[in-house]
């Protein structure tokens, strides 16, 4: 859901350095039974409490890309690369540094490491790197996201 309000922002509004935070969310035991479903991932890391009691974790962990899930929508909340999306040009160098736990609240953090025009002059890829942080300052997730961009229409 976009934010009609905001500004529309193009690739010349962008520069290297700026960064973005995102509003937070809390991930439930609900969002990863749902993920579960829709992903067909049943792992039970995730969904079984007595095996996850006995792991590493002492308890059900959010599904990695459960994260990821959350950090693009985010991301999306930001209102700032909708206007002038054109793709997401993959996903790069991600790692997943620590688990969200039932009742984590998490955000993303955003910064543009990098810009360049593309060849014809009427688009540019903006290299993106999050980080998902959860409410102990702690970043479960990082990586980079590249994204092609409109130049402002003439």
């Amino acid at each position: 859901m976009g934010n009609a309000t905001k500004p529309a922002y193009y690739f010349e509004d962008f520069e290297v350095g700026d960064t973005f935070t995102t509003p937070s969310r809390t991930v439930g035991l609900a969002e990863v039974a749902t993920f579960a479903g829709l992903s067909g991932d049943y792992n039970p890391i995730h969904t079984d409490a007595e095996f996850a009691a006995k792991s590493q974790f002492g308890e059900r962990i959010a599904h990695g890309v459960l994260g990821m899930s959350v950090l693009t929508g985010l991301v999306t909340r930001l209102g700032v690369f909708e206007a002038g999306t054109i793709a997401l040009l993959g996903i790069e160098e991600w790692r997943f540094k620590g688990p969200v736990f039932d009742g984590d609240t998490i955000h993303v953090e955003v910064l543009i490491e990098d810009k360049k025009i593309t060849s014809d002059g009427k688009r540019g890829v903006l290299r993106r790197r999050y980080q998902l942080v959860n409410q102990r300052d702690e970043v479960v997730q990082e990586g980079v996201m590249p994204l092609l961009v409109k130049c402002r229409p003439e």
